[in-house]
C-alpha cells in the first residue's frame, strides 16, 4: 500500500483539507509534516463544518491515526484548544501522536513575530503573528525548544535561558519592549507537559513500521508550493518546506518510500499576505470570486486575493514537487461566467516566459498572457462523473490538464466530501 503526499500547488487555501480528508478515509495514518497554526483547513462532513489549524485532517476519520511530525512547530495552547473543541463535538481525538522532535512555539516567539512585522512597515511579509517564523529561526539557529524538552525541567530551563539571553536584548534595545522572564516561559510550557506526554512518540519509527506492514500513510502539507521557503516567492513565503520534499524531512520517512505526490489546485488562484501575484484581479470579478468561493482565511479571516488560473505556476509546482496527480477544486465557483481566462505564460518587459522567471524582480513585473475558454451556466454540484459535466466545463478541465503537465485525477464541484468527481484512483 502507498505512501501519498498531498501538497498545495499554488499559494495555499486550495482545499487540501477536503482532499486529505477524502484520502484519510482510505488511510491508516495521516501526517502533518510542516507549518503550524498559521494555516487552516476547512472540512465539511454532511451538515458539520470543521476548521482545523494545527491538527491533521485525518483526525476526523474514524480508525485513522493522526500524526504531528517533527517538521511542525506546535503552539501547545492552540493544540489543546483544538482537541477540546473537537472532543466537545463528539470527535475521538485519542489516537493523536506527536513527534518528540517537533519544536514548540513559546510566548517570546509570538512577541518577536508581532513586533518585527510592525517594525518592517511597508516591507512587512504579511505573517499571521503566531510565532511560526521565529520558532523556525530558533530551530535553524539551534536555540529551539522541542517537545522532548518538556520532560526534563533542567534542560528546558537551560534552553529557554539561552534563547532569551539574545531575545531580551532585542526586545528592550530595539523594540522598546519589556524583557520576558525565564520563569514565565518555563511555567507556560510546563503547564501542558503531563497532558501531552501520552501522545508523544518516535513518530518516524511508527510511520516506517506502518509502511513495512503495508499500511497506507498520507502526508499532509501545510501552506503550499509558492510559499515554500526555498521554492516559493521569497521573501513572501512561510518558514518551512511546504513542497513534497518536506514530507520526508518533516516526518522521518525516506524519499524512496513515497509512491504518489498529489497537488491540490483551485480552478482559479488565490493568495493571502504580501507578495507578487500575476493574475490577481483588483476589480469586481476578483470580488465575485472571493464572495462565491468564500475566500476568507480559515485561521485569520483575512480576505484572500483572487485571480485566474495560472498554468505557469501549475507547471512549476509539477516540476518541483514531482507531481503524479492534480486534484482540481472549486470548479463550481466558476459557474455562470460566460468566459474564463487562463494565464498560459507571462510577459516581462516584452519577453514571453512560458516557465517561472528565475529572477524575483521579473516575476514581480510579470503580466499574464491570457487565453479565454467558454464558461457554463448549469449547476454542476450534483455531478459525480466527468461525463455529467457540461461540455464546456469538460473542455476547460482538459485544457488545464494539458497546459499544467499533470493529469487531473479528481475534480471538486462543491464543498462537501461527496461533491467530487474521480477520474483516476488516488490511492492503490
Amino acid at each position: 500500500m502507498p505512501a501519498v503526499v498531498v501538497i498545495g500547488a499554488q499559494w495555499g487555501d486550495e482545499g487540501k483539507g477536503k482532499a486529505t480528508d477524502q484520502l484519510g478515509a482510505l488511510a491508516d495514518y495521516v501526517v502533518k509534516f510542516n507549518g503550524g497554526n498559521n494555516a487552516g483547513h476547512t472540512v465539511v462532513l454532511g451538515s458539520e463544518k470543521y476548521a482545523l489549524h494545527l491538527l491533521p485532517s485525518g483526525i476526523l476519520s474514524p480508525g485513522v491515526t493522526p500524526v504531528i511530525g517533527n517538521g511542525v512547530v506546535i503552539d501547545l495552547e492552540v493544540l489543546f484548544s483544538e482537541l477540546d473543541a473537537l472532543t466537545a463535538r463528539g470527535v475521538d481525538v485519542s489516537r493523536l501522536l506527536v513527534s518528540s522532535e517537533a519544536h514548540l512555539i513559546a510566548g517570546y516567539n509570538r512577541t518577536i513575530d508581532k513586533v518585527t512585522e510592525r517594525f518592517l512597515g511597508s516591507r512587512k511579509i504579511g505573517t499571521t503573528g503566531r510565532g511560526i517564523g521565529p520558532t523556525y529561526a530558533d530551530k535553524i539557529s539551534r536555540t529551539g525548544v522541542r517537545v522532548q524538552d518538556l520532560f526534563d525541567e533542567n534542560i528546558l530551563r537551560q534552553k529557554v535561558e539561552g534563547a532569551l539571553e539574545q531575545k531580551n536584548h532585542l526586545l528592550i534595545k530595539v523594540f522598546n519592549r519589556r524583557a520576558i522572564t525565564v520563569d514565565e516561559t518555563v511555567t507556560e510550557l510546563l503547564a501542558f507537559a503531563e497532558r501531552l506526554r501520552p501522545m508523544v512518540a518516535d513518530t518516524s519509527l511508527v510511520l516506517n513500521r506502518a509502511l513495512d506492514a503495508g499500511k497506507t500513510v498520507v502526508f499532509e502539507g501545510g501552506q503550499a508550493t509558492m510559499l515554500d521557503v526555498d521554492h516559493g516567492t521569497y521573501p513572501f513565503v512561510t518558514s518551512s518546506s511546504a513542497t513534497a520534499g518536506g514530507a520526508c524531512t518533516g516526518s522521518g520517512v525516506g524519499p524512496t518510500r513515497i509512491d504518489r505526490v498529489i497537488g491540490v489546485i483551485k480552478a482559479y488562484t488565490t493568495r493571502v499576505g504580501e507578495g507578487p501575484f500575476p493574475t490577481e484581479l483588483l476589480d469586481d470579478m476578483g470580488e465575485r470570486l472571493r464572495q462565491h468561493g468564500g475566500e476568507f482565511g480559515t485561521t485569520t479571516g483575512r480576505p484572500r486575493r483572487c485571480g485566474w488560473y495560472d498554468a505557469v505556476v501549475a507547471r512549476y509546482s509539477g516540476r518541483v514537487n514531482g507531481l503524479t496527480d492534480l486534484v482540481l477544486t472549486k470548479l463550481d465557483v466558476l459557474t455562470g461566467l460566460p468566459k474564463i481566462p487562463v494565464c498560459v505564460a507571462y510577459d516581462v518587459d516584452g519577453v514571453r516566459h512560458d516557465e517561472m522567471p528565475t529572477d524575483q524582480s521579473d516575476f514581480h513585473h510579470a503580466v499574464p498572457i491570457l487565453e479565454e475558454y467558454d464558461g457554463w451556466t448549469e449547476d454542476i454540484t450534483a455531478c459525480r462523473t466527468f461525463e455529467e459535466l457540461p461540455a464546456t466545463a469538460q473542455a476547460y478541465i482538459l485544457a488545464l490538464e494539458a497546459m499544467s503537465g499533470t493529469r487531473i485525477s479528481a475534480i471538486g464541484v462543491g464543498p462537501d466530501r461527496e461533491a467530487t468527481i474521480m477520474r483516476h484512483a488516488l490511492v492503490g
